[in-house]
């Protein structure tokens, strides 16, 4: 039988009986760019088995056994020492998983591996994401970072890329754009960000908004607007005058795991221009 979340007594969840207890050994199983792979991962050695591999696998946290394990259980234990679930071993099976997707506690975790009620052998790992802003730009200045850089509808939308350097998946819910941009995200734009059914956020394969974007321990993403922040609307934020203009905004991303905010601010200036719509802009991060 499997069950997540059951609320039971830390002590009863580890059935804590003579063990031996492996050390964590933190490695890094990515080299960059590649989705759906762990930050962390804690490897057992020859005189360790039977857990021989625990790592953060995109949303999944990956439990492997040794052939000659004989285990007939596996708990996951969170941070504040309930259990996250437990995992039937089946004869003869290597592998067990926990989906921890992107609403988890951020902390050490201990894998828990039992022989009936015998605590056979424990680990614990980190899982906590750090996600950092890495460029933001606009569609109208570095189209070759856009989705479609021949598209007209692109020089109203801005890219942001975002790096995850932690041991552990997270999800971005929302972008905003906040102060003297075009076409803001507050009161003087398209009003979205306090509305929690609005992301702001544009998926290109679905050619739709999207309600959240997963980012892996070790990814690095681009997301891209999809209320035309950079827009010259009539009548909202700032448009463009015979006289240069400058200004400042901020770039918010509302994060899920911890419910955290990535924030920068920028410069903008706007040059001169007789129509109110076709002024350069430039920007720099402060």
């Amino acid at each position: 039988m499997t069950n997540d979340h059951p609320h039971i007594s830390r002590r009863n969840a580890l059935r804590t009986v003579a063990g031996a207890t492996l050390a964590g050994m933190a490695g890094c199983l990515n080299s960059g760019g590649r989705s759906g792979t762990s930050g962390d991962e804690t490897t057992a050695s020859d005189s360790q088995r039977p857990l021989t591999r625990v790592a953060v696998d995109g949303t999944t946290l990956v439990v492997e056994l040794s052939a000659e394990a004989d285990v007939d259980q596996v708990n996951l234990i969170q941070p504040n020492g309930e259990l996250f679930g437990t995992r039937d071993v089946a004869t003869g099976a290597q592998q067990v998983s926990f989906e921890i997707g992107t609403a988890y506690e951020p902390g050490e975790y201990r894998v828990v591996v039992l022989k009936g009620e015998e605590n056979v052998v424990e680990t614990s790992l980190p899982i906590q994401p750090s996600l950092s802003i890495v460029e933001m730009g606009t569609g109208r200045n570095q189209p070759e970072e856009m989705w479609d850089d021949s598209s007209d509808e692109i020089t109203e939308e801005a890219f942001v890329t975002v790096e995850n350097q932690g041991s552990g998946p997270d999800a971005i819910t929302k972008l905003l754009f906040i102060g003297d941009v075009p076409y803001p995200s507050g009161e003087e734009g398209t009003n979205y960000a306090d509305n929690e059914d609005v992301s702001g956020i544009y998926d290109p394969q679905s050619d739709s908004e999207v309600s959240k974007l997963i980012v892996a321990a070790g990814d690095r993403v681009t997301i891209y607007s999809s209320r035309s922040p950079f827009a010259f609307v009539p009548g909202s934020g700032t448009s463009c005058k015979d006289e240069q203009q400058s200004g400042e905004f901020e770039l918010i991303l509302e994060t899920q795991v911890g419910e955290t905010q990535l924030t920068k601010t920028y410069s903008i200036q706007y040059s001169a221009s007789v129509e109110t719509d076709d002024c350069e802009m430039t920007m720099r991060e402060i």
